[in-house]
């Protein structure tokens, strides 16, 4: 039986950055007719119908309890499992993920690696209700591993959830995640957010910024559902994990929900999604070894450019590669390297926070302001920012 895990990429290009993370996995599951995951776990083919759901005050639970039993009895209701054929017909061959209500036209979003390469008509989304429908692809946008669907059901079957502002997140917040791990649908894990602002890789060379890290338990098949906070609002989309085991290890990631909203809206209003580019490659983080090659300020923090992409944005204003000595002992040492300390006014202390300010605050042809560090001095570089290739 074939597994949907992929190893991510391990390289990001331009306008995203350097990511290096092993073992980080898609979690989508691939399934056979009948069977739920390769992964020894119970299988459970059928959607829990829903039940009437209990008078939680009179029941003998904590004021934390009642708070989540209240926030499934009310989410459970968008959230939706999704079932794919990717060969032959609806009984071959295929993968599950999860996936949430948009709004009452009937959209739906989830991963675009849970749909992706769906045979027509190969798409099953299934309500907690019992309600089966077919699903169509509205659109791909691979950058950012999101898909939107659209289904054809009554009016009063759609719940369309609320987005949160996942600008306003905190380390330490509860998060609740709600989908179809190993086939078990509709089930509720709980975490808090472990990190903020991660990067991690999409289905192309660019990377996805403003990522929320979790503890809440992802596991194959959790893939497109949604990540909420304790007001019962979508913070993200949960996306990928990083395990040795390909299952959960407590280290999960969600595509933040104000990335979500720019790229469902693009989607539903241009038909494609457009990202500015920049054109550079980030290097590692900043070091105690580099600091004292270069004679730089232990206190400076930005991105250091390993390689910038020949006529692309950042080359056309200016932007230097990487220049090397040889040493005392005839070892190859950085001799100048550019180290990108702000962008427009904002602070960057890494590759994350570039990515996060270009996906978030511009368009191609936008031209922004980058504060660079060079040879002892900060310069101030005006770029005009084009679109990603093949974008």
């Amino acid at each position: 039986m074939k597994m949907s895990f992929s190893l991510r990429r391990r390289a990001a290009i331009a306008g995203s950055g350097l990511l290096l993370v092993a073992f980080g996995f898609f979690i989508g599951t691939s399934i056979l007719p009948g069977v739920a995951s390769s992964l020894p776990a119970p299988v459970l083919l059928e959607a829990p119908l829903q039940q009437a759901t209990p008078d939680l005050n009179q029941l003998d639970l904590t004021d934390y309890e009642r708070q989540l039993a209240s926030i499934y009895n009310t989410a459970s209701a968008s959230v939706v499992s999704i079932n794919v054929s990717t060969r032959g017909n609806a009984f071959s061959e295929g993968s599950s993920g999860s996936g949430f209500v948009y709004n009452q036209d009937g959209y739906i979003v989830t991963n675009n690696h849970v749909v992706d390469g769906a045979v027509p008509g190969g798409i099953e989304v299934n309500f907690v209700d019992g309600t089966i429908v077919r699903g169509e692809v509205v659109g791909l946008d691979p950058d950012s591993d999101l898909a939107v669907l659209r289904v054809n059901v009554p009016a009063e079957i759609l719940r369309p959830v609320v987005l949160g502002n996942s600008d306003n997140l905190v380390i330490g917040q509860t998060t609740l995640a709600i989908g179809s791990p190993f086939g078990q649908r509709w089930t509720l894990t709980t975490g808090v957010v472990s990190a903020l602002d991660r990067t991690i890789q999409g289905l192309t060379d660019f990377s996805i910024g403003s990522v929320i890290q979790t503890d809440a338990a992802i596991n194959p098949g959790n893939s497109g559902g949604p990540l909420f906070n304790l007001r019962g609002e979508v913070i993200g989309v949960n996306s990928q994990i990083v395990s040795g085991t390909r299952s959960n290890s407590g280290i999960g990631f969600a595509v933040p929900s104000n990335l979500v909203e720019r790229v469902v809206m693009d989607i539903l209003n241009e038909g494609r999604v457009s990202y500015s580019y920049l054109g550079i490659s980030g290097g590692p983080d900043m070091s105690l070894n580099l600091i004292e090659t270069l004679n730089l300020p232990n206190n400076l923090r930005g991105v250091v450019i390993s390689s910038v992409v020949p006529n692309g944005p950042a080359d056309l204003a200016g932007l230097q590669n990487p220049s090397t000595r040889v040493d005392s002992q005839g070892n190859q040492v950085p001799s100048s390297i550019d180290i990108i300390t702000a962008i427009d006014g904002v602070p960057v202390s890494g590759m994350n926070n570039l990515v996060s300010y270009l996906a978030s605050n511009t368009r191609p042809g936008d031209t922004v302001n980058l504060a660079v560090w060079r040879n002892g001095q900060q310069i101030v570089l005006p770029v005009q920012l084009s679109g990603r290739p093949n974008n």
